[in-house]
């Protein structure tokens, strides 16, 4: 092993500086992004104690230019860890060093730091396989001894144009959005045994935390048990073919404070068959009990990207299989394949200058659910032309498309340019449409627009079926935070629906006090006749009466909807530019150390009104029409009840009713509850969802390409 540390790398590989002249006068870099680092990072040894209980939850970080490239996973309680991770990186000049960053993790705190070095790539001979250690110190200590940590690093030159070919692989995030998954891994989360008790109760509140990658899920919370059933399901992207590890961790809910770590499990992917489905029963290491699982892995999902000459929808061979596919007598055939979608990214015009130069390199990622792929960067361009397609897998008709253009920077994290929303359902098949950019939080506009042409084919018969089912969560990406915009927001939005119900019922009271006789003759005399008259079948064709009244007033020109979108729209004005005040306020971690059990209450709050807001709205919206297929949806629903209330006892209903309830878990041990009303509400869009999804009007001022073809710097 080559040992180096902090004062000794530069000495005791001088010698291979001279090798690393003569290669780089054998081979000068036409551009730069020349080498290619990879670094396997392995293990640690007598990391600092930063922890009460003696112990540490390290991960690492590293650095280049100033620039964050890596983290790595974090290791619990653990001062030797060992982490097994690889990465690769596209390295322009050897002259800006590697720092390496260790911390100890501190959920909701700031955490500790635990020593940092530099590794000077430099000093590393080409083309060789180098195991390092290297010594961890402190800058204001530096006699402190903070262990050490154990690296394979291999410098690998690249010669021509390797930019063109990998143009994005500076951004390791994005680098990892664009490639093409091999398959699916679908986990349902079932249950867990003799779990161990963290509270003083002898009881815990566990949930569970999945990670693969960059691909992260938390469970919900089961309160108040040691033997909880969560009934859950999760999909992650397979990226390598042999496999990989998902790692699981059990934690303790505890309002006010760090939450308990319960123990830890990891599956390993390589081990299972596909296209079959295994029960995992995975007992916890550093904690007590089992967790079960049901793991199934699937063949890659129809993704794919390709130039604007190769459209699979252009060729009237492809184009009329894919019909045949989703046609109408293929409905209950892969019930989870609902559609597919193609995404043509032509150009961009008028971007927003993010550069000192007065340029910007934008490239340009498109999200479906959880599905990522990105585009190549166009250097030095506020106009630039992508000319790709994108395939996706729609699982869900309810999707949103989202469409959002970054400015890759060499020196830091990419820039934001904007961001367009569009839910599947509102797309308008083959029609090449120029988009007006939002801001991040789509509340309002920013510089630029989009030119796409979207696609979508699709089973209505599936797409029907799967609005009743549990929606796909998203990938976990940040903590919560506390905003004081956002919990105003929401109670506004609360207050909104509370006012509708007290209107309503000072409209029934009115009827009684006769403020208008006329109005209260006829309110008597259907008040008589419906309570006279009344069966169950009333209910839902009284609401299929409403549909149908919301729907003749749309058609006949009186929509009653704008008010409301004007409503929220006021509410959503100044959201962005107290956002940017609450990123600020985030980091001044001492203050909000302070007031961390404030913080889980005000998120619990604020996300129960805005809950509580959502499901309101969503239940105004099904019956304003504002998603007509949804609409549409409920009135068959509603017909079927009308009909099945009608004819059919409602004893029977509720026999049957109650047996499917009571022998649910008999019939299937492992199937995932859910709830068919608030699945089917899920899908309806809330008013600040209408508002971020509504197009804005693009300005008609001449293009910029009208003026300029390409303004290429």
């Amino acid at each position: 092993m080559l040992a180096l540390s902090l004062t000794s790398v530069g000495q005791r590989l001088s010698g291979i500086n001279i090798v690393e002249a003569s290669n780089e006068e054998l081979h000068p870099p036409s551009k730069p992004g020349m080498y290619q680092l990879d670094i396997v990072l392995k293990k640690g040894n007598n990391l600092a104690i930063r922890d009460r209980g003696g112990t540490s939850d390290p991960y690492v970080k590293f650095k280049i230019a100033g620039k964050e490239v890596f983290r790595s996973k974090t290791i619990h309680k653990n001062l030797n860890p060992v982490w097994e991770e690889k990465v690769s990186l596209l390295v322009e000049s050897l002259r800006d060093p590697l720092y390496v960053k260790v911390f100890d993790y501190d959920f909701g705190l700031q955490d500790d730091f635990m020593g940092s070095a530099y590794l000077y790539l430099e000093s590393l001979e080409h083309q060789r396989t180098l195991d390092v250690t290297i010594e961890l110190k402190d800058p204001q200590y530096p006699n402190h001894d903070l262990g050490s940590l154990d690296l394979t690093v291999t410098l690998i030159p690249k010669e021509g144009d390797f930019r063109e070919t990998h143009q994005s692989l500076r951004l390791s995030d994005f680098h990892r959005k664009a490639q093409l998954w091999r398959g699916i891994v679908s986990i349902s989360l079932i249950e867990a045994h003799n779990l161990q008790p963290m509270d003083a109760n002898g009881l815990s509140d566990p949930y569970v935390k999945f990670r693969m990658g960059h691909q992260k899920y938390k469970s919900k919370t089961i309160p108040k048990t040691l033997n909880p059933q969560w009934r859950e399901q999760f999909d992650f992207h397979l990226f390598d073919e042999q496999g990989g590890f998902i790692d699981v961790t059990v934690w303790d809910k505890d309002a006010g404070k760090k939450d308990d770590f319960m123990g830890r499990c990891q599956v390993d992917l390589s081990l299972l068959s596909k296209e079959c489905t295994h029960r995992l029963d995975m007992p916890l290491d550093e904690g007590e009990g089992t967790l079960v699982l049901l793991v199934t892995l699937t063949a890659s999902a129809a993704v794919s990207i390709a130039d604007l000459s190769v459209n699979i929808l252009d060729d009237p061979r492809e184009r009329k299989e894919i019909l045949h596919r989703y046609s109408l007598l293929r409905s209950f055939n892969n019930i989870k394949d609902v559609g597919m979608v193609q995404v043509k990214v032509i150009r961009a015009e008028g971007l927003m200058a993010a550069d000192v130069t007065g340029k910007s390199d934008p490239f340009c990622v498109v999200e479906l659910s959880n599905d990522r792929l990105q585009t190549h960067t166009v250097y030095k361009n506020l106009n630039p032309e992508w000319n790709k397609v994108f395939t996706f897998n729609v699982k869900d008709i309810h999707s949103v498309l989202e469409v959002t253009v970054y400015d890759e920077d060499r020196d830091r994290s990419a820039d934001f340019l904007g961001k367009v929303a569009i839910p599947l359902l509102n797309i308008q098949n083959g029609e090449r449409k120029a988009y007006a950019l939002k801001s991040k939080e789509l509340t309002g506009p920013t510089k630029g627009v989009i030119f796409l042409e979207i696609d979508v084919i699709y089973n209505i018969v599936k797409a029907g079926m799967r609005t009743l089912i549990p929606i796909e969560q998203k990938y976990i990406e940040e903590e919560p935070r506390v905003s004081k915009q956002m919990l105003l927001q929401n109670f506004n939005r609360m207050r909104r629906c509370i006012m509708f119900l007290i209107n309503a019922g000072c409209y029934i009271n009115s009827c009684f006090e006769w403020e208008s006789p006329q109005r209260s003759i006829c309110a008597f005399l259907l008040f008589v006749v419906v309570v006279w008259n009344f069966e169950l079948y009333m209910v839902p064709l009284v609401l299929l009466m409403l549909l149908t009244w919301n729907y003749v007033l749309i058609a006949s020109g009186k929509d009653t909807r704008q008010g409301d979108v004007q409503a929220v729209e006021d509410l959503l004005e100044d959201e962005d530019e107290d956002f940017d005040r609450d990123d600020k306020d985030s980091e001044r971690k001492g203050f909000m150390n302070k007031l961390y059990a404030i913080q889980d209450v005000c998120i619990s709050v604020q996300n129960a009104l805005d809950e509580v807001a959502s499901y309101g709205e969503r239940i105004k919206n099904t019956f304003n029409w504002t998603v007509p297929f949804l609409s549409w949806l409920a009135i068959v629903a509603l017909c079927a009840a009308t009909l099945v209330v009608y004819y059919i006892p409602i004893r029977y209903i509720v026999l049957a009713w109650g047996v499917n309830k009571f022998t649910k878990k008999l019939r299937d041990p492992y199937s995932i509850d859910n709830n068919e009303l608030l699945d089917f509400l899920s899908r309806v869009p809330s008013d600040v969802q209408v508002v971020q999804y509504q197009e804005l009007k693009v300005d008609p001022s001449p293009s910029p390409n009208k003026r300029k073809k390409n303004n290429l710097g």
